[in-house]
């Protein structure tokens, strides 16, 4: 078995995911609150 070595696995992937991910949830948040928005704005 190799040793492990911290620090020398490659992240690359693991990080454009994380980055996707964090994208993704500040759209949604911003799309989820312009339309809390137009509801208030709009509400009867």
């Amino acid at each position: 078995m190799a040793k492990h070595e911290h620090g020398s696995m490659d992240t690359t992937s693991q990080e454009k995911t994380f980055d996707n991910f964090m994208n993704w949830v500040k759209w949604s948040s911003i799309v989820i609150i312009g339309i809390l928005v137009f509801m208030a704005i709009f509400a009867r």
